[in-house]
Order: C-alpha cells, then sequence, then structure tokens
C-alpha cells in the first residue's frame, strides 16, 4: 500500500470511527439523562462482566488473524490465509459454544459475580448475543488482514447506529432503572446480531470461504493466547474494580447508593471523554498493523522505522492537542453533556491521562504486528499491578480519583515499557523524542490562552459558543506555534539543505 493510499484509507477509517464515536457519546448522554447515573452503573457493571467472557473467547483473534494473513500474503500462500480463518472460526466456537451453555444454565446463581444482584438480570440478556460478536470478531480480523477497512469502518457504525436506535426506542418506555438498563442490554444483543449477519453476508461475497484448517491451529493459537490473556485480564481487573470500588468508597464514608452513582459518573461519563483519543488511535493502528507486519516480514527495515516513527507522532500531536481543551473546557463539558458537575471535574482533573493513554495503547498494537505478544502481555501486568494497588489503598483516602490515579500509572509503566522495547525491537531506531518536547511545551501557552480567554467569552455568549471560539483560538495557537518551532518538519527528516526542504514541503502537501 503507497503512501497516499495509506493516509487517505487511515482518513476515511478515522472519519467513520469518529462519527462512531460520536453515535455512541450522544448514546450515553441519552442513557445518562433517562436511566441515571445508577442505571449507568448497573448496566456498566453487567457489560464489564460480559466483556470478561467476550474478551476470553476471541479478543486476540482479530489480530492474530490480521498479521497471519499479512504474513502469509507475504509468502504468497493464499491457502494458508483461508486456514488461519477457519482454524479462527473453529476454535472461537469450541470455546463460545460451551460458555454460552454453562453461563445460560446457571441464570440466577450468577448474582456472586457482581456486587449488586442487579446487574445479573441485565448481564443474562447481553449473553444472547455471545456467540454473534465472537465469530464477528474473527470475520473482522479477516477484514484487517486484506486491507478492507472501509466495509469493517461501515458495519462498525451500523452496529453502533442501531443500538442507539433500538436503545432509545426502548430506554423512554421505562418503569425504573433496572428495566431501563434491561432495555438497553436488548440495544446491545440485536446491534451484535445485526453486524454479525451483515459481515458474513461480505466475507461470502468477496470470495471468502472455509476450508480445511490443518497446520493452523498451533501457530494461531501461540499468537493469539498471550493477547487474549492480557485483554481477559484486563476485563477480569475491570470486573474486580467493579466490585472493590464501591466496597473500598464505601470505606471512606460513602453510602452504596452514593458509591454506584460516583461509579456510574466515573465509567459511565468522564473515562468516554477521556478515551477520546482511542478512536483516531485506533484508526491509526487499525490500518498501520498489517502494513508493519508487512514490512517486518519483508526486512523492510528502514520504511518499518518511518512509519512507526510517523505513527507515534501522530499519536502524541492527538493527545497533546487534546489534553489543553479538556483541561479548559472539561468542567463545563460534564454539564452540557450529561447535566453533571462531578463528570466535568473528574474530566478536568485527569485530563494529563491522555497522553500514556494514546501512547500505551499504539505501541501495544504495534509490538502485537511485530510478533511480541508475549512481552506486551508482561508490560500489561506490570502496570494492572501498580492501578490495582491505587484502587485497594487510595479510596478511603482521595475517593474516586484513586481509580483515576491507577489508570495514569498503568498507561504510564506500560506506554515506557513498550517504547523500551520498540527501541530494541527495531533494527533501524526511531526517533520522535524532539517532537513529543516541543508539542508537550506548546501544550502550556495554549491551556494558558484558553484559561483567559474562555472565562470573558462565557460573559458575552452562550456555553457552546464561547467554547467553541476560544477552542479554535487555542488551535490556532498551537498550529503557529508548532509552525514556529518547525515541528512538522520532524515529519519527514532534520536533514539540511534547499532539497530537503523541497521534500518537505511535497510530502505535506500529500498528507
Amino acid at each position: 500500500m503507497s503512501k497516499n493510499t495509506l493516509i487517505k484509507m487511515a482518513t476515511t477509517v478515522t472519519v467513520l470511527s469518529i462519527c462512531e464515536r460520536a453515535l455512541g457519546f450522544l448514546y450515553r448522554i441519552i442513557l445518562s439523562r433517562t436511566i441515571g447515573s445508577e442505571g449507568m452503573g448497573i448496566y456498566q457493571l453487567a457489560l464489564s462482566v460480559f466483556a470478561v467472557f467476550v474478551t476470553a473467547t476471541s479478543s486476540g483473534i482479530p489480530i492474530t488473524v490480521s498479521r497471519l494473513i499479512s504474513k502469509y500474503r507475504a509468502r504468497q500462500n493464499p491457502q494458508a490465509e483461508r486456514q488461519t480463518v477457519t482454524a479462527a472460526v473453529c476454535v472461537t466456537l469450541a470455546f463460545a459454544v460451551p460458555v454460552f451453555l454453562a453461563l445460560w444454565l446457571l441464570g440466577d446463581r450468577l448474582d456472586f459475580l457482581f456486587s449488586d444482584e442487579r446487574c445479573t438480570q441485565v448481564f443474562l440478556i447481553m449473553l444472547y448475543g455471545f456467540v454473534f460478536t465472537s465469530v464477528y470478531a474473527v470475520v473482522r480480523g479477516s477484514f484487517w488482514g486484506n486491507k478492507q477497512f472501509l466495509a469493517y469502518s461501515i458495519i462498525e457504525f451500523i452496529e453502533e447506529a442501531v443500538m442507539i436506535a433500538v436503545g432509545s426506542l426502548l430506554v423512554v418506555h421505562m418503569t425504573d432503572v433496572l428495566d431501563g438498563a434491561r432495555r438497553a442490554a436488548f440495544a446491545v444483543v440485536i446491534s451484535y446480531i445485526t453486524s454479525f449477519t451483515i459481515a458474513m453476508i461480505y466475507f461470502f461475497f468477496k470470495g471468502g470461504k472455509f476450508v480445511n484448517p490443518h497446520g493452523q491451529f498451533k501457530p494461531l493459537l501461540s499468537s493469539a493466547m498471550p493477547i487474549t490473556a492480557m485483554r481477559t485480564s484486563t476485563s477480569l481487573i475491570n470486573s474486580l474494580i467493579s466490585v472493590l470500588l464501591p466496597v473500598r468508597l464505601i470505606l471512606g464514608g460513602m453510602t452504596s447508593a452514593e458509591a454506584m452513582s460516583e461509579y456510574g459518573v466515573v465509567l459511565g461519563m468522564a473515562i468516554p471523554v477521556l478515551y477520546m483519543p482511542s478512536t483516531i488511535i485506533g484508526s491509526i493502528a487499525l490500518v498501520l498493523t498489517p502494513e508493519l507486519s508487512d514490512s517486518f516480514y519483508r526486512n523492510r527495515h528502514e520504511k518499518l522505522k518511518s512509519d512507526i516513527e510517523k505513527a507515534l507522532k501522530i499519536t502524541v500531536l492527538i493527545a497533546c492537542t487534546l489534553i489543553p481543551l479538556f483541561f479548559v473546557f472539561g468542567a463545563d463539558m460534564g454539564m452540557l453533556l450529561f447535566d453533571s458537575a462531578r463528570s466535568g471535574e473528574i474530566i478536568r482533573n485527569c485530563c494529563v491521562m491522555l497522553l500514556p493513554m494514546a501512547l500505551s495503547m499504539i505501541t501495544t498494537s504495534m509490538l502485537n504486528s511485530l510478533g511480541c505478544e508475549r512481552h506486551t502481555l508482561v508490560n500489561f501486568f506490570f502496570g494492572a499491578a501498580a492501578m490495582l494497588a491505587c484502587v485497594w489503598f487510595l479510596p478511603p483516602y482521595i475517593g474516586i480519583y484513586g481509580l483515576c490515579l491507577g489508570q495514569f500509572l498503568d498507561h504510564l509503566i506500560c506506554c515506557v515499557l513498550n517504547l523500551r522495547l520498540l527501541h530494541k525491537k527495531c533494527v533501524r531506531k526511531p526517533a520522535y523524542l524532539g517532537f513529543c518536547l516541543k508539542i508537550a511545551a506548546i501544550t502550556l501557552p495554549e491551556a494558558g490562552l484558553g484559561l483567559l480567554v474562555y472565562p470573558l467569552l462565557q460573559e458575552a455568549a452562550g456555553a457552546w459558543l464561547a467554547i467553541a471560539i476560544a477552542a479554535a483560538a487555542m488551535l490556532a495557537l498551537q498550529a503557529l506555534l508548532l509552525r514556529i518551532a518547525g515541528a512538522h518538519r520532524l515529519f519527514f527528516g532534520q536533514k539540511e539543505g534547499k532539497t530537503q526542504k523541497k521534500l518537505s514541503v511535497k510530502g505535506i502537501k500529500s498528507i
């Protein structure tokens, strides 16, 4: 894939992902204003436990299928590509069907999984979409490996749109918060069935077929297991936090209802806003993964270095663009989006976690595409240990910020270890530190301008207009300072002379 094609595809995927995420935020706003923070807490708890089982069944499969398809394409072996997909479907069904039957038969006896027994009813409804979304994960991986990113993005967008449309229609007729959470769960199931159906139709329409998977189970499982272990552990840790955090908050003096409300505010409102960069970074990682795998297996060291550098620099730029905006506008965003001052306070105070979170995401995807799944698993456990320690010890003293600090340390430790490993893995060492330092320095005057201008604009205009004007001024200052600092040239090297300058200008225009 040429550079221009890569950029166009990444842009297309990013736009669709942003639209999908925008719909998701709209849905969260609807849910927060209908079922409330308590209902959001019930729904979020059930969803986090459901995610554990989905993750354990198939989370490592998509990225592994994508990498193996890229590997076999580099070796011109299309039969092995089909065998990989078939083996992945067989493995997924071998896990998903027994798990579904076991959980369905246990029914109400699953109350022990939740700190609030009302979550069991919501979880059992979600369970009906379990097998569908597990198999869809395999097909999704084949789309990635075959670079069918547009089809994947459209299907994901349709899934989100169906969930929002169905959920919005259902929750307005709820009788109480539990009924609202159950209706939202029905919307999740319907969206999973929809995406599965469309994906399978497209898979066969594009010539996909299932063949004898002989010889592909071992390479599939050896690569997928570490990724699955990491993502399953993430889901397990989130479920553990959903149990521990309310208990630790109660020990700090909150009532059970207050603790559940705090959990709903953070996990259902503040964290989704803070994780906004994941939409764009996920799109970059999605398009970049097969490219990195292809360059790695073909020993194209210079191209591998160039792609890694660009991805890291773009990631830092995205995070450092949003941090000043969230710091200045975060408090009011909570009220405007969710009618919750508490969520706005958390967004503002925790916005600095965007940078390590973004770098942790992109570097983990990069290392997995280079076959370093076991190393990223170890790095993940170091970060997770720090987060769990914060959740256990800090809530009685600093409340819900114990979780926020834990997530910050988790991402920071993971990204530092990942960057160290990435540097060792590359024959041609990526250079990105200069760009990162310049961008970090630029965020300070940008935030200062926002803090100066925004209060003045609030007195003369409405909240949304004031945010729009102040944000435009901040972004304009950032662009000017980037130009003055010459940070834009770091995307294209630092060689001196007119030839390099012309190349830089040509490269900027192509982007």
